[in-house]
């Protein structure tokens, strides 16, 4: 060799110039801190983490090569460009968190995680409603993902926009600070027995400069961390809205402190009690009054025979029969004076007190003397059972919308002055075309708003509304519409609450109109604002479904978190009226099945939702001090007879209220159900309501014996087993939940739920 130096400095460029590309094109970047160290393909974005007392972990396996350039890096951070520009990340390991920023240069979607089943350690943690604990080796849960779950939207079908892997020791826990437009795909490993997971975001022209953002969290052994790593962000960002400092806006919401829930049916103008004589209704009713004429113009086939055929003597069927057809035919009299092409809202909250009134002159020698004491459910002898019974603080919420409270003002006076607050089921979300299902009373938003308040999606179709009627509708499009009817109907009913269907449910939409475009992250703006001027400028606190986290702000309280819909479009569920495990209608009216028919719940459903060993307070972790959540309306404490003691003691363990469905035939059997959870349930959130859920763990090797964490100091344990359990020498009976306060105190709640059905 003439030359050795020569080739050694050639050998030497070669080399560098070699790692210079692989650098580019993806050998691994390094980040490192004394808690973990974390290694990243920039090519792939493949990440590899090692806590500095744990093994590595591989959270993702890569999203496919891209094209690297301009790759910049140091201890703590790295940068990058994919493809020539049309990406940007950036990287930051910042103590405990490795934050993720990745901007885009035109709009589409990009993969950006795929997290093997190696990655899930001992078992996911998953913000599905309240919170769930999925096995590593649960077969039955990863068949569920993959079957019924297999893409979520992370705004609606998580009520966090997170998740968590369990390693024991540690744990790690993914946070979607730019929560919008994202989706999660679960899919089955090579083997098919493990569980991974695909994170995409889109990038869509409505904001072509808002960036993804995500953080990868180290925590401890506490399963909860990732929920409480959120929590602090959202102080961070002032995102966060105590309950203490909402009440101070909206004063009267202090009443839903301890209050349990309930939903009240029965809102039709009269009950068989109202009719002092038969014969003389009858008679006036088969008349040529001008109001008989038109009620008889709207009953159906068979109330007309009903009518047609009663004697002097009506068995309690025909009296049912007429009652229902009456009051439908009212309804229907007063819906089609304001149901027109140009919603008028006076008209609409003046009409049915009009029509009141010319039923008590038509019919006053049929009807008792005094109509602010008739009606069923909704009615002054309803407030007053529920008065007596020592039901010092409710919510009640009227199932068939505003309706109840037009026909019945002096209901909702009885019921506040009990100290209640009383709200209607109320929604803006659909608007319906005029003439389509007029009994949808609160879908009838007037032509203006059906046509032009829609939500235009990319292709420049309109998006359907729930159930494909009608159309999903703008929020920032119908509010002064909803001001105006929300005030409209308040001043008429005297309600001191109210109830926004879906609007914390986060279904949110991007609208794409060229005039007033919208994005997911201003429909959310939007629905807090709505629900935040009910509560403030109206002085009603307001409530609406579900409660997730991207929707939260600006609700007091929210329905669907403890229980959420179960099964929806199961046809055994919901479609066949033989199975076992159908649910129920919505008949009759005044205590419709599906509200009031218990039925016992299928064995995956049972497993996945109310086991007691794969559930946890995720949303509790971040919310309890802010917002007061219970089940749906569609499950509440009484409906689902096969897991009523599970679904009891885990609700009371979390330190959320109870939810009942109420009516005048139902409510004296209900009533001792719902005086035994008020009483160990009213002290506890009068205590608690306040104070953030700091813990939780598994204190047996079968998680069935459990406790819960307040920041006064308050812990809870609940005991889902059949036999009595020890720890730390405290005794817990079977079935049951203990509170042991920090004055020393402790008090038990024995359950006494039975177990029916199959």
């Amino acid at each position: 060799m003439k030359n050795p130096s020569f080739y050694r400095r050639l050998l030497l460029s070669t080399a560098l110039m070699l790692a210079a590309c692989y650098a580019q094109a993806g050998t691994l970047t390094m980040l490192e801190n004394p808690r973990w160290r974390v290694a990243l393909d920039p090519a792939t974005l493949e990440i590899e983490v090692t806590p500095a007392k744990g093994p590595a972990v591989p959270v993702s396996s890569g999203v496919g090569r891209h094209r690297v350039s301009d790759l910049q890096s140091t201890a703590a951070t790295a940068s990058w460009e994919w493809n020539d520009g049309a990406y940007r990340i950036a990287a930051e390991l910042d103590d405990g968190d490795l934050n993720l920023t990745i901007h885009a240069s035109t709009a589409g979607e990009l993969m950006l995680l795929r997290q093997p089943a190696t990655a899930i350690g001992r078992g996911l943690i998953l913000p599905l409603a309240e919170g769930h604990y999925v096995a590593r080796d649960s077969k039955i849960w990863r068949d569920f993902l993959l079957q019924q779950m297999a893409s979520l939207n992370t705004t609606q079908d998580l009520s966090l926009p997170l998740w968590g892997l369990d390693h024991g020791d540690f744990s790690l826990h993914w946070m979607m600070t730019n929560p919008f437009n994202n989706r999660l795909d679960f899919n089955a490993d090579q083997d098919g027995s493990g569980l991974g997971l695909k994170l995409s975001h889109e990038f869509t022209s409505l904001s072509p400069d808002t960036p993804m953002t995500l953080t990868l969290h180290l925590g401890g052994a506490d399963l909860l961390a990732g929920a409480k790593r959120y929590r602090t962000w959202l102080m961070t960002a002032g995102r966060f809205e105590s309950l203490k400092e909402k009440i101070g806006k909206s004063p009267s919401a202090v009443k839903l402190i301890g209050a349990s829930h309930a939903y009240l049916w029965g809102a039709g103008l009269i009950a068989a009690k109202d009719v002092s004589s038969w014969p003389a209704f009858l008679a006036i009713l088969r008349g040529k009054e001008a109001l008989a004429i038109n009620l008889r113009k709207h009953f159906d086939a068979d109330s007309r025979k009903v009518l047609a055929e009663a004697g002097a003597n009506l068995g309690k069927y025909q009296e049912t029969a007429l009652i229902r057809a009456f009051n439908a035919a009212l309804d229907a009299i007063a819906r089609e004076a304001w149901q027109t092409e140009a919603l008028d809202v006076q008209r609409l909250a003046n009409r049915y007190g009009e029509l009141r009134l010319e039923a008590t002159q038509v019919f006053a020698r049929a009807l008792t003397a005094d109509p602010a004491n008739w009606g069923g459910g909704v009615s002054i002898a309803t407030m007053e059972q529920l008065r007596q019974a020592g039901l010092s603080r409710l919510w009640i919420g009227l199932g068939e919308g505003w309706e109840g409270g037009l026909w019945h003002p002096e209901a909702i006076a009885a019921g506040v002055k009990a100290g209640y607050l009383i709200g209607p089921y109320d929604s803006y979300e659909t608007a319906l075309p005029l003439g389509f299902n007029p009994d949808w009373a609160t879908a009838h938003l007037g032509g203006k708003a059906y046509r032009e308040c829609a939500i235009v999606l990319k292709d420049g179709k309109l998006k359907s509304g729930f159930n494909q009627s009608g159309h999903y509708t703008n929020p920032v499009c119908m509010q002064p519409l909803m001001e105006a009817r929300v005030a409209a109907l308040q001043e008429k009913t005297g309600f001191n609450s109210w109830f926004l269907d879906a609007y914390a449910a986060g279904m949110l939409f991007d609208d794409y109109r060229q005039t007033a475009p919208m994005t997911m992250a201003r429909n959310a703006e939007a629905n807090a604002a709505s629900t935040r001027w009910i509560s403030e400028n109206r002085q009603m606190p307001a409530g609406s479904e579900d409660g997730n986290a991207v929707t939260a702000q600006g609700i007091f309280f929210a329905h669907g978190m403890q229980t959420p819909v179960i099964g929806w479009g199961d046809k055994e569920m919901y479609k066949d009226k033989n199975s076992p495990y159908y649910l129920g209608n919505y008949y009759p009216p005044e205590e419709p099945s599906n509200m009031f028919k218990a039925a016992p719940l299928k064995a995956l459903y049972r497993s996945i939702y109310f086991d007691p060993a794969a559930r946890l307070p995720l949303y509790q972790a971040v919310f309890h001090d802010s917002v007061i959540t219970t089940h749906h309306w569609g499950f509440d404490n009484l409906k689902l007879n096969n897991v009523g003691r599970e679904n009891e003691l885990a609700q009371l363990l979390y330190n959320v209220p109870p939810l009942f469905h109420l009516s005048a035939g139902a409510l004296a059997a209900r009533l001792p159900q719902m005086q035994r959870q008020d009483a160990f349930f009213r002290p506890m959130h009068e205590r608690l309501a306040y104070q953030a859920l700091t813990g939780f763990r598994w204190l047996s090797a079968d998680r069935q014996l459990q406790e819960t964490r307040f920041a006064d100091g308050t812990w809870q344990v609940a005991n889902f087993s059949g036999k009595q359990q020890v720890f730390n020498g405290q005794r817990f009976p079977a079935y049951s939940v203990t509170a042991n306060t920090p004055d020393g105190k402790t008090t038990v709640f024995a359950s006494v739920v039975k177990h029916h059905g199959l």
